[in-house]
């Protein structure tokens, strides 16, 4: 087993694996991959160069030589920029969540964000959010857990945040995104949307985000990993 500890949270959109690995990975002082990013960057760098996300072989090309950064603002809010372009806001939109969803089923695509991912690994630990953590990029981390919600309420979940971003969005409509990128994500041939084996499950649905983080600490303190 690798010598410096891995913690993975994945889960499906909206289920509260990014706010929950925030919280771990400050609490622990690790560091924290958000691997999502990298798909949604990726899905942006498509856009801004003129590549459709269909055309396969381009996409994974895009994705080999994605030149990326992350950095922190003064408030903790984590900046991404793509060739030093802040795209931060835009990778966030409903428009970025269909990209990052779409690139990401492309097996070529995968395995091109595979190595970089694992190179977020570095002392004295690592959170690393997504959708595939705990089953392929780190599957010997030593704790893994997966959040999940139901559809409805991880949509009015987005619902409430891009309202509150001023953005004007249709709950309906947002419900709809969510139930097709459950799909997508969860039927797709390479890395599928499911819990590790020993993946730890916590529904989100009816529990408090400070609950889901007690349930989480504990089981970190369990395995001495504090």
């Amino acid at each position: 087993m690798h010598e410096i500890p891995v913690i993975t949270v994945d889960g499906p959109s909206g289920a509260g694996k990014g706010t929950i690995s925030h919280m771990l990975a400050d609490t622990l002082g690790w560091h924290f991959l958000d691997s999502g990013a990298l798909y949604r960057v990726t899905g942006q760098a498509c856009l801004m160069e003129g590549v459709s996300w269909d055309d396969h072989p381009a996409v994974t090309e895009v994705a080999r030589h994605l030149d990326v950064s992350f950095s922190a603002a003064e408030d903790g809010e984590i900046l991404v920029a793509c060739k030093g372009i802040d795209v931060s806001r835009e990778i966030r939109t409903e428009e970025g969540g269909r990209g990052a969803s779409t690139v990401a089923a492309i097996p070529s695509v995968r395995e091109a964000l595979l190595q970089r991912q694992r190179e977020f690994r570095r002392a004295p630990g690592l959170v690393a959010d997504g959708r595939d953590m705990g089953t392929v990029v780190f599957p010997d981390a030593p704790l893994k857990f997966f959040l999940t919600a139901s559809a409805g309420e991880r949509a009015r979940r987005r619902h409430k945040q891009l309202i509150a971003k001023g953005e004007s969005v249709s709950l309906p409509r947002l419900l709809e995104d969510i139930e097709e990128r459950d799909a997508r994500d969860s039927s797709r041939k390479v890395s599928p949307l499911v819990p590790a084996e020993d993946a730890i499950v916590i529904d989100s649905t009816t529990t408090p985000i400070p609950d889901v983080f007690q349930q989480v600490m504990q089981r970190v303190k369990e395995k001495g990993l504090n």
